[in-house]
């Protein structure tokens, strides 16, 4: 008999039993088990990966894994994040947020469960996305209501009189372009409803080849009803597999078959064309994908797989006549590499793209050139692929890994021949959404799964001709040149090899000017050639005192973030540093940053909430920079005062001078930090709060909100601006009237260098 479950002999074979199944997955694949101790074993199946400490009783689920099967991909229209939707392999129909405000990024408990079973196609409501239709194999559609979790089922049933229908395990149905209550779906025969799957008109007879399967040898022989699992899971043959309704022209609609048919109607009714016959494919062959022109109602592209045959070929074609003639469009995607999937952007009709066994491909002129994206997107079976318009991205569907999304694919629409030949260009920049990123989860553990959002702020896609080489690039490749020509070569003098070694590598520089010419911010990376992206966290830089790592200049490190800035229009501009000196490259290119507006108590004047931060941050880098002025001053007095116990001609006095100037600037120190708790502040004697409590109470208050100042912070500005100076003032008295003083009657008593001190040679 047929089994699903792992079975267990304790007895040597004689007797066996179901290994225990509690809270896991059927259809066992695969099995390990400790050597040392028997109890423990890992087992994999249809729902993933699952250990046992106790020979099967309870199991612990690997969640973290990220290697979904999706049959087909759907995307809704929801806001501020659509939504991507998903039937998986025995493991449900889902959906989830393609982003969200977390820095954590979208979480597995993100997700919710449209219905169970395997799961398959799926449609969205583009105006309502709580209404949601999902299915299970065979046909078994549900209408699925976000909002409450209700699942109503829809699928058609046979008339008085009629056989059952035959639906393929993979059902194709679509929401009509024209009319968002309306579904078609196919079994053998095809079915419209105008009402939601309430209910439904059957708008053809059987559209499929109509043949017998038993009729055909299997392993060059003919099999009897009693051959093992002789139609036991194994897909009715005889099926519609793929479906789609012109955009252009209601209710032009083609459906594809199991059998090789593609079936046409121009009245969604009973007036329907069959296509048998496909230049270059085989007879019979599976119509694995149909997509319709967003343009033009004669186009129409059709994708066949025929792997059932050991036949692993790409087959895609285009007919612009609605079927009547066709010719392949496969150009150059690899030969071992069956195509899944196709569609069409819906702004530039040339740009196509193909999901195959093997990976996405693009087109930029309509078929004849493919290209490979690689970029983030591993060797795997792209079975669809989905657009959201409003966003420009491009949703896939993998057997095996998931969902994977392209943000903003607009570059390759534009991308030509043109801008490819030039030195460097900006592509459009797409508006970006300001809003304060919330925190992730914490303390999940190892077995947490989240996809990561999408870059946060303007994001820059660019593209660079040429990287320029440095001094020493430019030495080995003339070298190089005439190491093949077996010619003598120069050797560099030791001022070339110095300057080699001194030189900074060319890097790029995007500024970001607002629409006042106004630089707000610069961000630096190094060139790399062809098309690459870079974001603006849409933030002020940081006035916190400068770090250096490993004690040397870096023109790629950058601060830490400051203040966010306005809405409004902004600009980017390219440049690239050769050797010090700057070009410009590409733009300006204007950009939009707008709220997302999801606060219940925004600032009723962000450009007051704006400016006031802007003052904090002048206040903050002075208190900053003061403090680290202190901390500084008061490491040089330990050196000072080192350097005047280690010399013989040094006085009582000078130490003494020395030990009052280090306890004044512990003092003022201890002005900014205050007492250092044992625990908390709270259970610390107590005492007035310090700058740095003060200025934190402000800058804790509204470095993650959007809403108006409180009060409470500008009264704590207020009481910084009275006390701040003073410190000022006291550490200038200190400098000018000890510590340079002391640093001259070192030099008067030779005394060994100290840092701030350039020693005085006195012949």
């Amino acid at each position: 008999s047929v089994e699903t479950i792992t079975q267990v002999t304790d007895d040597g074979g004689k007797t066996w039993r179901r290994l225990g199944n509690n809270s896991r997955h059927v259809d066992d694949h695969a099995l390990w088990i400790d050597p040392d101790d028997t109890d423990h074993f890992l087992i994999g199946g249809d729902g993933g990966v699952y250990e046992s400490f106790d020979a099967g009783k309870n199991y612990l689920f690997k969640s973290n894994l990220p290697v979904t099967q999706f049959y087909r991909v759907n995307v809704d229209n929801s806001e501020p994040f659509y939504w991507v939707y998903g039937g998986t392999q025995d493991n449900a129909s889902m959906g989830g947020p393609s982003a969200s405000i977390s820095s954590g990024g979208v979480y597995s408990g993100d997700w919710k469960t449209t219905l169970g079973g395997d799961g398959f196609w799926q449609a969205i409501d583009p105006e309502n996305p709580d209404i949601v239709y999902s299915e299970y194999q065979y046909g078994n559609i549900h209408r699925h209501d976000k909002k409450s979790g209700e699942n109503v089922k829809i699928k058609p049933v046979p008339e008085k009189g009629e056989d059952t229908y035959k639906w393929n395990w993979n059902t194709p149905y679509i929401l009509s372009p024209h009319s968002n209550t309306r579904l078609y779906i196919a079994a053998n025969k095809v079915f419209r409803s105008d009402d939601r799957g309430n209910s439904w008109t059957k708008i053809s007879e059987d559209i499929t080849a109509q043949i017998d399967r038993n009729t055909w040898p299997v392993m060059d022989r003919y099999w009897g009803v009693d051959a093992v699992v002789k139609d036991v899971s194994t897909s009715l043959f005889g099926t519609a597999v793929s479906i789609d309704e012109s955009p252009v022209q209601e209710n032009l609609l083609y459906v594809g078959t199991d059998d090789g048919l593609i079936q046409v109607t121009e009245d969604a009714n009973g007036n329907w064309r069959k296509i048998d016959q496909f230049p270059g494919i085989p007879e019979y062959t599976y119509v694995s994908d149909i997509t319709t022109s967003k343009f033009d109602a004669n186009i129409v592209y059709a994708a066949f797989d025929n792997r059932k045959r050991d036949d692993f070929k790409p087959y895609l074609l285009k007919s612009e006549d609605k079927g009547i003639t066709w010719v392949s469009i496969a150009g150059n995607l690899p030969e071992n590499g069956t195509v899944h999937s196709i569609a069409q952007d819906f702004v530039n009709s040339d740009l196509l793209f193909a999901g195959t066994e093997f990976g996405l491909f693009f087109s930029i002129d309509d078929g004849k050139i493919w290209t490979q994206l690689t970029n983030g997107i591993p060797t795997i079976a792209v079975r669809d692929i989905a657009i959201q318009e409003r966003e420009c991205d491009l949703v896939l569907a993998t057997f095996g890994r998931g969902f994977y999304i392209m943000d903003n694919y607009e570059p390759l629409r534009l991308v030509n021949k043109e801008i490819l030949d030039t030195a460097a260009h900006i592509f459009p920049v797409k508006d970006a959404l300001m809003y304060i990123q919330s925190r992730g989860r914490y303390g999940q553990g190892s077995t947490q799964y989240s996809a990561k959002n999408p870059p946060f702020g303007a994001v820059f896609t660019y593209h660079i001709n040429e990287i320029p080489k440095t001094l020493k690039g430019e030495r080995m490749e003339k070298e190089k040149e005439l190491i093949k020509d077996k010619a003598p070569i120069p050797i560099p003098t030791m001022e070339e090899l110095r300057a080699e070694k001194n030189e900074i590598k060319p890097y790029l520089v995007f500024t970001i000017k607002d629409s006042k010419g106004n630089v707000i911010n610069t961000i630096r990376k190094s060139p790399s050639k062809g098309i690459s992206r870079i974001a603006w966290n849409l933030r002020y830089p940081s006035t916190y005192p400068v770090r250096v790592s490993k004690d040397k200049f870096d023109p790629l490190q950058s601060g830490d973030s400051g203040i966010m800035a306005m809405p409004g229009r902004y600009n980017v501009t390219l440049s690239q540093v050769v050797r010090g000196e700057e070009t410009v490259l590409a733009g300006p290119v204007e950009f939009v940053a707008q709220p997302l507006n999801n606060t219940t108590l925004p600032a009723d004047d962000r450009e007051e909430l704006v400016a006031f931060m802007e003052e904090v941050s002048e206040l903050s880098r002075t208190i900053r920079g003061t403090q680290q002025y202190a901390n500084e001053l008061l490491k040089n007095t330990q050196y000072i005062k080192q350097a005047i116990i280690n010399t013989p001609a040094a006085t009582p006095d000078m130490m003494a001078e020395a030990s009052e100037m280090e306890l004044h600037l512990k003092d003022i120190l201890w002005k900014f930090t205050g007492q250092s708790p044992k625990a908390s502040r709270e259970e610390n004697w107590p005492a007035p709060p310090s700058i740095n409590e003060r200025l934190g109470a402000i800058t804790s208050a509204h470095w993650r909100s959007t809403s108006a100042v409180t009060q409470t912070a500008r009264d704590q500005f207020s009481i910084l601006e009275e006390e701040v100076p003073g410190v000022i003032d006291e550490l200038k008295a200190i400098y000018e009237e000890q510590f340079v003083p002391l640093q001259g009657e070192l030099d008067a008593i030779g005394a060994p260098w100290t840092p701030g001190r350039l020693p005085v040679w006195d012949k």
